[in-house]
């Protein structure tokens, strides 16, 4: 590490738990953000700030006037720009030094693999169900951890499913029948903090598992409540009958 990068990430170098060493690991580290939302810029925008060295940015729709109220990656400037271009200019000008994968494209199929396949860890910021199965199915597959979370409303979750654990339960496992769970935010809104405070607890799990320190939220659901400002944790079992995880305990 150079000297400037011994004052840009001095206050977290003081940590113990990091060091030089641990934000050597993150400078070598490379993270999949599925979705640059209302997730997935926070996530986006503090793992770039951490010094983690590559982002893969996925999002395949572009800046509309109504993501601004919480889609904090981007401005008014970027209305109708591709969205991983809009939040590139914004990563590079918080950290010039993270390097950028652009995918402005949904990812399915053998090409979603590969891109997990690179991955250390992968982050869920997406706003919808197939692609959080999908993504989920191949992360089981790949053997690579996943850091899930939602919100709506008034509402927010946040699990980690650390695949590479055959004890670790999946995001199937959490969700296997859908029905009752397809509102959306754009039908029933969100109010603009809830997705950053969601979006800024899934970039410190993602960081905790980059550097394998503390306790993750594998086996455990955050759930948060915004009208009483609550958070509770509830525990997450492993299902044996599972459809996509059930096999690791065999």
């Amino acid at each position: 590490m150079n000297d400037e990068q011994l004052l840009r990430y001095s206050r977290q170098i003081m940590l113990p738990q990091v060091d030089i060493a641990g934000q050597q690991k993150l400078l070598q580290s490379k993270v999949l953000i599925i979705g640059l939302g209302g997730l997935g810029s926070p996530v986006a925008m503090y793992l770039a700030g951490a010094g983690v060295g590559r982002l893969s940015l996925c999002d395949h729709d572009r800046v509309d006037l109504s993501n601004l109220q919480r889609q904090i990656v981007h401005s008014t400037l970027d209305l109708g720009h591709s969205k991983v271009q809009s939040a590139a200019a914004t990563l590079r000008a918080l950290n010039p030094e993270v390097q950028l994968d652009l995918i402005d494209h949904e990812l399915h199929g053998a090409e979603l693999q590969q891109h997990i396949r690179n991955a250390d860890a992968v982050v869920d910021a997406s706003d919808n169900f197939p692609t959080r199965f999908e993504l989920n199915d191949a992360c089981v597959k790949l053997k690579k951890p996943l850091i899930s979370g939602a919100a709506i409303r008034m509402e927010g979750q946040v699990s980690v499913f650390h695949n590479e654990n055959p004890l670790s339960p999946c995001y199937r496992c959490l969700y296997q029948d859908i029905d009752g769970f397809t509102e959306t935010c754009s039908e029933t809104g969100v109010l603009a903090p809830v997705v950053g405070m969601i979006g800024t607890v899934q970039a410190t799990e993602t960081l905790k598992v980059l550097l394998n320190i503390g306790q993750t939220l594998m086996g455990r659901l955050m759930l948060l409540d915004a009208v009483t400002m609550e958070w509770r944790t509830l525990k997450l079992r492993k299902d044996p009958q599972c459809p996509v995880c059930a096999h690791t305990l065999e």
